[in-house]
């Protein structure tokens, strides 16, 4: 399953922080890659440092218009599931989307424009309460993947974290630079 990821907007300020958090959780969740809007350059290096550090491939693209996105992943046979207070329950989709082979994940910042709700395959809401967009992304990786995604080796890793039950064990290849 290819499993990627588009940011809509961002409030200056509050959203450098959030928006680092939805992309380190997609990348550790098991997305390939995130397409941002309206967002500080200075996320992707992050995210570039947190690649060389911890192993993988996650790629970061800036885009200007999130519809363009949208409609030509549809256009490669991709799902477009857009997280939401107000859609179906997790609960009564997340089997199906298990069955996709490609998922374009919608997270938005503000308020979404009407259209994305039209757009998407899937309207999905995770738990009926106000929460925050990064929970919603986590719980709907994990569950569209079981928790496989945590079984995942990143290639290229200077630094591995080995389960430990207490303590710290993190394994450093120093062949990496």
């Amino acid at each position: 399953m290819v499993i990627e990821v588009v940011r809509i907007g961002q409030r200056v300020v509050r959203d450098d922080r959030v928006t680092t958090h939805v992309a380190l959780v997609s990348r550790a969740f098991g997305a390939q890659k995130i397409f941002m809007t309206e967002v500080n350059p200075e996320i992707k290096d992050t995210l570039d440092k947190i690649n060389k550090t911890w192993g993988g491939n996650f790629t970061v693209e800036f885009i200007d218009k999130w519809k363009y996105i949208v409609k030509k992943k549809k256009e490669e046979n991709y799902k477009i599931v857009h997280l939401s207070m107000y859609g179906e329950n997790i609960n009564d989709v997340q089997e199906e989307l298990r069955n996709e082979e490609n998922l374009l994940i919608v997270v938005g910042a503000e308020k979404v424009p009407r259209e994305i709700y039209e757009l998407a395959d899937y309207n999905v809401g995770v738990g009926n309460q106000p929460h925050s967009e990064i929970s919603a992304l986590g719980i709907l990786l994990d569950r569209i993947q079981r928790g496989r995604q945590f079984e995942k080796s990143f290639s290229n890793a200077k630094r591995k974290i080995i389960p430990t039950k207490s303590g710290k064990n993190v394994q450093v290849d120093e062949t990496r630079d």
